[in-house]
């Protein structure tokens, strides 16, 4: 892959929008022609609130309500996304980009399908971290998705490693070992499914740019075409992972949470939407430091955790690589 090409991978892993990493991210972003545009300083403050609302609200589900099925509400998200979609594609502008997307069967097969999976890995693992670390760890481990993306460009030989992502790849991985080291309850189980939901995520983003390059997907349409493969790998991974005993639950839980949860998931990739276009890349790089940022406190104050000197200063170190990684557009 060319060094462009690995600049617009990079814009991909940018729209981390991504990153609450709840819902898939574009091949490639393009605001439709009708979409009414909205200026970064409206736009990036609700889609931190939403943002780190998602990632606050699954929490509370999760180690406060005590449901602990992860699987089960990341399949409810992608559910409630599937039918949002198809209610936005029939009332609104906000899909017509679907209709420069064909979908053939062998697109399927070799394209949606396998980043499918992955999308689905990389959910089902970066959720289930949350019954195992805290809020404010799992975000400084977010840090490492571009590392991760750099070590498998250069494996895969599409990009050759340079002086400049060497240093970037070191302060990052250093930051992370402190942030790690400082971390008063670290959890073996929770680190590696948190690695594991890391490796999905890039693995996923590498291969969207190489299967669905020159597409033109903004998060919307993006989701779309992923929210029902995923449910229904989702669906089939529940017995294996869950059983029954979720369903055996929900009608103990308020529906009102369920729903909300949900609604606020899909009003998240609607901001995505907006988010897209309304920054140049050093405003939308920003906005996504502070995010973490403000995640981070946030969680702290909410659940009353801890973030100990030793941590501050290697998450420092890491959002300092994270901000010239994407600086310098990956080379």
């Amino acid at each position: 892959m060319e060094k462009r090409e690995l600049d617009k991978l990079e814009s991909v892993e940018l729209d981390e929008v991504r990153q609450s990493r709840d819902l898939p991210s574009p091949a490639t972003a393009q605001q439709p022609r009708s979409r009414a545009k909205f200026s970064a300083t409206t736009i990036i403050p609700v889609w931190i609130v939403l943002s780190s609302g998602v990632i606050i609200y699954n929490n509370y589900i999760y180690n406060t309500v005590q449901f602990k099925f992860p699987v089960f509400l990341v399949t409810w998200h992608l559910t409630f996304a599937a039918i949002g979609t198809r209610v936005l594609q029939r009332t609104t502008h906000l899909l017509d980009g679907a209709k420069d997307v064909p979908v053939s069967k062998d697109m399927f097969f070799r394209s949606i399908l396998p980043i499918g999976l992955l999308f689905s890995g990389s959910l089902i693992l970066s959720n289930t971290a949350y019954l195992y670390l805290s809020v404010a760890y799992i975000q400084m481990l977010k840090a490492f998705t571009p590392v991760a993306i750099l070590l498998i460009t250069w494996a895969t030989r599409i990009s050759e490693p340079s002086r400049k992502l060497l240093l970037i790849v070191l302060m990052i991985s250093s930051g992370v070992a402190i942030t790690s080291k400082g971390e008063r309850f670290f959890s073996w189980v929770g680190f590696f499914i948190q690695a594991g939901g890391v490796g999905f995520e890039a693995t996923r983003l590498v291969l969207i740019q190489m299967l669905l390059h020159g597409l033109k997907m903004d998060p919307l349409v993006s989701l779309h075409l992923y929210a029902p493969v995923c449910a229904l790998i989702n669906l089939c991974v529940i017995p294996f992972t869950e059983g029954l005993e979720p369903f055996r639950t929900v009608p103990h839980i308020t529906p009102f949470l369920l729903l909300t949860n949900a609604l606020l998931a899909f009003l998240l990739n609607i901001a995505a939407v907006f988010l897209v276009g309304a920054g140049s890349g050093l405003v939308l790089t920003l906005a996504g430091v502070l995010k973490d940022v403000l995640l981070v406190a946030g969680s702290v104050v909410i659940w009353g955790g801890r973030v100990g000197v030793l941590q501050a200063c290697g998450y420092s170190i890491a959002l300092c690589g994270l901000v010239m990684f994407k600086m310098s557009g990956g080379k």
